[in-house]
């Protein structure tokens, strides 16, 4: 191991610099994505950042049409697979593409008919009311999906500018000192935190599939990274800061969020059910990851080496371009009416059912322990949030007590795995968690977090 440490340092050393066009292969496209994904913006008071500033103009531009545009999208999914499924099509079959995108399982068609139906009833505003009402159907359809819409265009279409010319394994080799002894992870996990930090915990996630399927994570890792790292953005921290009247302090909420985030991240990945993950790569790629500085060279060095080399082997641009349009095809079609489906079920459990108020019962005499007012109010928020985040803002907006609402705020952003959304994206990738292990790290992060965030309430409310 050691002779070849020396080998790889002896290479660096003695191999001539690269070109003036391969560096620029690598530092334009980067920093064009670090601009987008990574760099903090105010615009109209708002912190966002560039992908989020042309998600918000088009959503703007087109607010009124894409429920309508959404819903037929969720039809032509759930036809298309039926077509696919009991008829042969050729040109269908001569395309890759296609059939991955249209050939699915029995369970899979029926979430995706589900969804399609689901958002029929309520753009029309027809069938079960319970279905299509303003908090339930309503919520996914007009104010989820049109975010999750435009978001995962320009992040799918501009993803590449992370992952495919060397930013990764650049920021990876510099910061892996720091992520792999506190984390147990590859550097490049901090480039996505940074994306769902300063954009969407969703973008995060999809970084993540990305990077699990390309054989940079293994199964531990991709599963780590997915669960703790795939935090609320700064944007949507400060709606519910806003929602729970409690924007007046907003610096001290968002850097409690960030402590308890770090705590859960730090404690979660060492026990069960993400402890006893294999640390294997996806076998259809393997491994493609070498973060390992050579003795003898820097890490700025060995860093740069690895991006420009990985910028090198994009030959095609237009190839790169069509990846990133299939990418938008395969959400809107196949995670979107999944979101529909299984999002408007979430809400309706938690809206017409006492199922979340049962379960919180074991939470009351917890939060006494932690001196928390208005406890029995409380305790529903600390699990609701499994089906959506916004819903424990919205039984916290009614509770008197501001150390109680900066509380449950605090807890409905650090539990991070709600099922209208991150739990959905989870399932649907090809990372090895299941619904009931997603429920488990729910649980896990909501007692590891609750005691930091009663504490950090307690010393700013003293």
């Amino acid at each position: 191991m050691l002779t070849e440490k020396l080998q790889q340092a002896e290479e660096v050393t003695n191999k001539k610099e690269f070109t003036a066009k391969q560096y620029l292969a690598f530092w334009l496209p980067s920093l064009i994505g670090v601009l987008l994904f990574l760099v903090p913006i105010s615009v109209n008071g708002k912190v966002t950042i560039g992908l989020g500033v042309l998600a918000d103009g088009l959503q703007g531009a087109i607010a009124d049409y894409i429920p309508s545009i959404m819903t037929i999208i969720l039809c032509v999914s759930a036809a298309g697979s039926l077509i696919v499924k009991y008829t042969t099509i050729e040109a269908v079959k001569k395309s890759a593409f296609l059939t991955a995108l249209f050939d699915i399982t029995p369970f899979w068609l029926i979430l995706r008919c589900i969804g399609a139906l689901f958002a029929v009833f309520t753009l029309n505003q027809i069938g079960p009311e319970f279905i299509w009402s303003s908090i339930t159907g309503g919520v996914v359809l007009y104010d989820l999906i049109p975010v999750l819409m435009v978001w995962f265009l320009f992040a799918c279409l501009f993803m590449p500018l992370l992952l495919q010319f060397g930013l990764m394994d650049f920021i990876g080799t510099l910061v892996r000192r720091v992520m792999f002894p506190l984390f147990k992870l590859p550097g490049r996990s901090s480039v996505d935190a940074l994306a769902s930090w300063m954009g969407s915990g969703t973008v995060g996630v999809l970084l993540t599939t990305q990077q699990y399927e390309s054989g940079y994570y293994t199964k531990r890792e991709a599963s780590v990274v997915a669960t703790n790292f795939s935090i609320a953005s700064i944007a949507f921290s400060l709606v519910i800061a806003r929602f729970l009247n409690i924007d007046h302090m907003f610096i001290q909420f968002y850097f409690t969020v960030i402590v308890t985030g770090v705590i859960a991240a730090i404690i979660c990945p060492r026990i069960p059910p993400l402890s006893i993950k294999k640390n294997t790569y996806y076998e259809p790629v393997g491994k493609q990851i070498d973060e390992v500085v050579p003795e003898g060279v820097s890490s700025f060095r060995w860093g740069l080496k690895k991006a420009v080399e990985k910028a090198d082997q994009v030959k095609s641009y237009p190839g790169v371009i069509k990846s990133g349009v299939q990418n938008v095809i395969d959400i809107w079609f196949a995670l979107i009416p999944l979101v529909m489906a299984l999002g408007t079920v979430a809400l309706v459990i938690a809206e017409f059912t006492p199922i979340f108020n049962y379960l919180s019962y074991p939470f009351v005499p917890l939060l006494q322990l932690l001196q928390i007012p208005e406890a029995q109010a409380a305790a529903p928020a600390m699990l609701v949030g499994f089906a959506d985040m916004f819903l424990p803002a919205v039984i916290g907006s009614g509770i008197e007590s501001e150390l109680t609402r900066f509380v449950i705020g605090v807890m409905s952003l650090s539990q991070l795995i709600y099922m209208s959304e991150i739990g959905i994206l989870l399932i649907k990738s090809k990372i090895p968690v299941s619904f009931a292990q997603l429920f488990i790290i729910f649980l896990q992060r909501t007692v590891v977090t609750l005691p930091v965030a009663a504490l950090m309430a307690h010393l700013l409310f003293f």
